[in-house]
């Protein structure tokens, strides 16, 4: 973990030099594959006759539920949060963990899971140029170079050409445009307000994580619970990788792995790496998805979807290395 003085001076689109850079890439590595296990497991419990709610609903609270105890004895030994901090944990926990949710959601209703994901992940070319926008210094050409070329894989991941060709050239519904869009800005937020501001002392990572869940999942719940979001589960056998296993198992390795690992684990690669790179790395969840679904799923991949991966992971390299060469001139300049 990076200390005060290293957060408190760290830019959002510059990594950290040496070791910490290495170590944030496969730290952030790790993440991604974390939450991208999420697909598949949340798919078995789907196909069981839970409602994607009910799903984020228990991946939420059972995280909260596991780390509100080692929080409160973290905070014997860090005190109480400022309330600098505590406004950003409410906001941690409300825009980026139920807004993102929700928003995302909420597009799928209307739009494709596809064109819906496409629309959340603009959020790294966002944070570029709200980078650009809040420092007047334009980003290195090679980071361009490397947004466009992640964004195209990740069409081709996505298989967004058939998912267009299918609509019959239909046009796009609007409003799951608008709440795609809500979902990428809700991910901006996540990146942001993970990152150690330049204020005071930086949140620790697990109070950050607690108290977002905790937030993200009274949220999630309350609109449940008024009817907002329908809240559906079941228990019973499920199919995973082919066989036959009970309902808590996906329940768990959704709280445990996808939910406590993926968030603590994203946090500290975000500190490491600053909010651009971290970003970009993050796509790497939807290779993920695709792997764990051959795996876990046998759903088998496309020619065209391995291309897409291959065009990813270029894109990563490409930001990577345009943000850790020397910034451009100021616009002012």
């Amino acid at each position: 973990m990076t200390t005060t003085e290293l957060a408190a001076t760290s830019d959002a689109t510059t990594p950290h030099p040496g070791r910490t850079v290495t170590s944030g890439l496969a730290i952030a590595l790790v993440s991604a594959g974390s939450f991208g296990l999420s697909g598949p497991l949340a798919r078995s419990l789907l196909d069981l006759g839970w409602t994607p709610a009910a799903v984020v609903a228990i991946r939420i609270t059972g995280a909260f539920a596991l780390l509100v105890i080692p929080c409160a004895l973290s905070l014997r030994r860090t005190g109480l949060p400022s309330m600098r901090q505590s406004g950003r944990l409410l906001l941690y926990g409300m825009v980026a963990v139920a807004g993102a949710q929700l928003c995302y959601f909420s597009a799928v209703q209307r739009l494709s899971v596809g064109v819906a994901l496409l629309l959340e992940y603009l959020a790294p070319v966002l944070l570029i140029l709200w980078t650009w926008a809040s420092s007047r210094r334009r980003p290195a050409v090679s980071v361009f170079v490397g947004a466009l070329l992640s964004l195209l894989g990740l069409a081709f991941v996505l298989d967004l050409p058939s998912v267009l060709k299918s609509r019959g050239g239909a046009t796009l519904d609007p409003v799951g445009v608008l709440w795609g869009l809500g979902a990428a800005l809700c991910l901006c937020c996540y990146f942001v307000l993970s990152q150690s501001s330049g204020d005071g002392a930086p949140i620790p990572p697990l109070l950050l994580t607690t108290v977002g869940l905790g937030v993200g999942g009274l949220v999630i719940v309350g609109l449940g619970a008024v009817g907002v979001l329908p809240l559906a589960a079941r228990t019973g056998s499920t199919a995973l990788a082919g066989a036959s296993i009970p309902w808590w198992l996906p329940v768990l390795l959704l709280v445990t792995v996808s939910a406590v690992f993926a968030y603590l684990t994203g946090i500290i690669a975000v500190r490491r790496l600053g909010t651009s790179v971290a970003s970009f790395v993050s796509l790497s969840e939807v290779l993920f998805a695709v792997v764990f679904a051959i795996v876990l799923l046998d759903q088998q991949p496309t020619g065209t979807q391995l291309v897409g991966g291959v065009l990813v992971l270029a894109g990563i390299a490409v930001v990577q290395r345009g943000s850790a060469r020397p910034r451009g001139r100021s616009v002012q300049d």
